[in-house]
């Protein structure tokens, strides 16, 4: 009797032990989370602390060009993205349709791309200053004035110009939730387009704006390739100058960690906007917005207003690059390049795989686990993609480059042999610092496809004797084939786009397309590194088209 009451203990602590598919979610979790933790500790156990002597010489710098970057992109990203949003939402006016599409495009066009198209054509030897000379007369910089184009204004324009697209379309979301009768009555009372706009649109629509801006300030804090062309020594910057220049790991994790800070913050921020984004109405008398007609002068202001933004982010870039890529048609077949694109589409097809596939594993094996736990290790694993790519690559480098070394002199110890660096010395740490980086993506799409199923399906598999490997694969999978479809093609797009971490990490003799493209740049080569740009431009593309045809449904 009393072994068969011990029984029903037993089984009832065995029921309640996690299963496979929930500790393999937390050790994915614990791997996503791993190089933050590393830096964290790298910057709080410093093997020389130098943190006194940044803060008296470089830091108070790298922070005041940080944060004046932030504050302008802030207000362009802000005016642009609202502004735009604004005027293809309520009113039609000549070409509005299509803009309404093309200004999505500068998404598809990395902000260093724009930095190095804006330098080559507004440079003392770029095509308008060549033109002024041509026109005028003059023969040096010294008889004219022009505006200093390798500056922080510069960055702020490149870096609004390719990040605007995230508050147009959260905004352009929010106006077009708006009911038009709230517009109606706002007439009514003898508002005019200025008066409805900041008293009815832009209130509601307030959220999603701050959502957006924190989105875009997040990659500015990340930008490495604009800041560097542009010569703006920003926290990034500094993280490869005390890192690379200096040798200083424990100085670059500490400035490592300020960004962290700077990108909590947004985090909190942005969060915070998307929990207050919701709009409430009556679904019986809600009316969608009627655009109105802008003819005339006021519809050529507005026409120019919103191709302004889709000029600088998107045809600038291509027509410069493309250009280039014309009159050096053998660039694009040569041997650096195509080693390049394999490169490229290796690695960020491999990181692609594995990092959607460990999505899939964790919030399965999260949501199978039916407890609080999902609530917190799903946002906090998000955090990788926030962070920027060159803090990701010191919190894998240091830890990872100590392993090998280790590994290295056992199999020396044991062998007699040498095997040199066997995972840093690979292109092993670029993926590794891709799937940190963009898990939060796919995580987040793998998350809402297995939102959109109904749970009465798994179910009805579990109750015919499906195991939980067979319910993922069986009923999950193929109705969620568009979800992870998506995401796989977002993570490689992002993976062949990102620069920091691949500079950092990268072997010997080692390019992908975007580190071909800044080595060439900073040479002013970009007769050579137009054809990386372009492919890059044209991937990008492809992920560009999709996410406006899933906003326009």
């Amino acid at each position: 009797m009393e072994t068969e009451r011990k029984i029903p203990g037993i089984s009832r602590i065995w029921a309640n032990m996690p299963d496979g598919w929930t500790v393999a979610a937390v050790l994915i979790g614990l791997f996503v989370l791993s190089p933050i933790v590393s830096v964290v500790w790298i910057a709080f156990n410093p093997t020389e602390n130098i943190w006194p002597h940044l803060m008296s010489t470089v830091m108070p710098r790298y922070l005041r060009a940080t944060l004046t970057l932030m504050l302008g992109v802030a207000v362009l990203t802000a005016a642009v993205g609202t502004g735009a949003a604004w005027l293809v939402t309520l009113y039609r006016f000549p070409g509005s349709r299509w803009l309404s599409h093309a200004l999505l495009l500068p998404m598809a066009v990395p902000a260093y791309i724009g930095a190095y198209a804006l330098v080559d054509f507004f440079d003392y030897s770029g095509a308008v200053q060549v033109t002024l000379r041509a026109l005028t007369g003059w023969q040096s910089a010294s008889d004219y004035w022009f505006p200093k184009v390798r500056s922080e204004w510069a960055a702020v324009l490149v870096l609004s110009a390719a990040l605007y697209p995230y508050v147009y379309l959260l905004a352009r979301a929010a106006f077009r939730e708006q009911s038009g009768g709230a517009y109606e009555v706002a007439r009514a009372l003898g508002a005019g387009p200025w008066g409805m706009f900041w008293r009815v649109g832009l209130p509601l629509a307030r959220p999603a704006i701050a959502a957006g801006v924190s989105l875009a300030l997040m990659e500015t804090v990340a930008d490495y390739g604009t800041v560097f062309h542009f010569g703006v020594q920003t926290l990034t910057t500094g993280i490869f100058t005390t890192w690379l220049e200096a040798g200083n790991a424990g100085g670059a994790a500490q400035i490592a960690g300020v960004s962290l800070v700077l990108i909590v913050a947004l985090m909190g921020a942005e969060r915070l906007g998307r929990k207050r984004a919701r709009f409430h109405g009556s679904a019986r008398h809600h009316r969608p917005v009627v655009p109105r007609q802008l003819t005339g002068a006021q519809g050529a202001l507005a026409a120019i207003l919103c191709a302004l933004p889709f000029a600088m982010g998107f045809v600038l870039p291509v027509a410069v690059m493309g250009g280039h890529a014309l009159r050096n048609p053998e660039a694009w077949i040569a041997p650096d390049q195509l080693r390049a694109l394999g490169n490229t589409l290796v690695s960020g097809g491999i990181a692609a795989v594995v990092t959607v596939g460990a999505a899939l594993v964790l919030v399965y094996g999260l949501r199978l686990a039916g407890r609080a736990m999902p609530r917190w290790i799903l946002p906090v694993t998000a955090i990788g993609y926030a962070a920027p790519g060159a803090v990701l690559a010191l919190g894998i480098l240091v830890p990872m480059a100590a392993l090998d070394h280790r590994v290295a002199d056992a199999i020396l110890w044991i062998t007699g042999t040498d095997p040199g660096l066997l995972i840093t010395g690979t292109a092993g740490a670029i993926i590794l610092a891709y799937i940190v980086r963009f898990f939060g993506i796919a995580q987040g799409a793998v998350d809402a496809a297995f939102g959109r199923i109904s749970p009465n399906l798994p179910l009805a598999a579990r109750a015919l004797g499906r195991g939980r490997g067979a319910v993922l694969r069986e009923v999950y999978l193929p109705m969620m084939r568009g979800s992870v479809a998506m995401a796989l093609l977002v993570v490689f797009v992002d993976c062949v786009k990102e620069l920091p971490a691949t500079l950092l990490l990268r072997p010997f003799n080692y390019n992908t397309l975007a580190t071909r493209m800044q080595e060439l740049a900073s040479l002013e080569r970009l007769g050579q590194a137009a054809p990386a740009a372009l492919m890059v431009v044209a991937v990008s593309l492809v992920a560009v088209a999709l996410v406006a045809r899933m906003e326009a449904r």
